[in-house]
């Protein structure tokens, strides 16, 4: 049931809350209507940069560790004043004691950030930090690549292990399969926002985003993370996997309805 009502609580915050504007007590009840928010300092550490050194491309990571008794089962990333402030959203096909993820996100703007985690006892617990920006207004910032060109490579991904995650509640005295790793998903995507010029034509490119990304490891469901306009162009998806996983699947699917698919084999452990 907590999985059904995630994904349908993701999809009515990607289309519901883009034109709104105005506090985190508007935006979160608006998301969440008259849920509570707990506090969030002793499950959620936010690691963002206190100004941007490109506000188009900007790493935004957090470590989610649930309290005792529970599990996470849903991990939302709020950019509060981005166009699209729903900016990603993390669900697990099984929810897990600890995760991480760290994104590339384009930040239109001077604005405080959200993570909210939903535990499996259907609790929410939210961390606010605030970043800065050089003003370039991302969102709309012309695209780095030409348009025509960067669909020739639309959708390729390169996948890869890059070492174990350390501080998500593992001690040394923590089972081996509980150990994680961060893995690396690297998309070639334009990204585009529909907020963008084309610099030859002067015309508005149409919007075009990574609407959704499916990781499977070892032949079952493990994530989905549904995307948003605040997806840098060519985005990097990282995230917490079990270093005993041996295989991963991803699928990416945009907002046109590209569909594409990479594996790799991993070491395990």
């Amino acid at each position: 049931m907590i999985g059904t009502s995630v994904r349908a609580l993701s999809a009515l915050c990607l289309m519901a809350v883009p034109a709104l504007a105005g506090t985190w007590e508007d935006l979160s009840a608006e998301i969440y209507g008259e849920r509570a928010l707990l506090d969030g300092a002793q499950v959620i550490a936010i690691d963002a940069p206190y100004r941007t050194g490109n506000d188009a491309r900007t790493q935004l990571a957090a470590q989610v560790v649930a309290p005792e008794g529970a599990e996470i089962a849903s991990v939302t990333l709020v950019i509060d004043e981005n166009p699209m402030p729903v900016s990603a959203v993390f669900d697990l096909d099984t929810p897990l004691p600890a995760f991480f993820f760290d994104v590339t996100m384009r930040i239109n703007g001077p604005t405080p950030m959200h993570v909210v985690a939903e535990t499996t006892d259907g609790r929410l617990f939210v961390s606010e930090a605030f970043v800065k920006t050089s003003g370039q207004g991302a969102c709309a910032a012309p695209p780095g690549t030409d348009p025509k060109l960067a669909l020739e490579t639309l959708g390729k991904m390169q996948i890869e292990l890059a070492g174990r995650l350390t501080g998500l509640g593992q001690s040394a005295a923590d089972k081996l399969a509980n150990r994680l790793n961060r893995m690396d998903v690297d998309i070639s995507h334009p990204s585009h926002s529909g907020m963008q010029m084309d610099q030859i034509t002067l015309l508005f490119l149409p919007m075009r985003y990574v609407e959704t990304v499916d990781i499977d490891l070892d032949g079952a469901g493990y994530v989905e993370m549904t995307g948003s306009i605040s997806l840098s162009e060519n985005p990097q998806v990282a995230l917490s996997v079990p270093s005993r996983a041996q295989a991963v699947d991803v699928t990416m699917t945009d907002t046109d309805g590209t569909v594409t698919h990479a594996h790799k084999k991993l070491t395990g452990y």
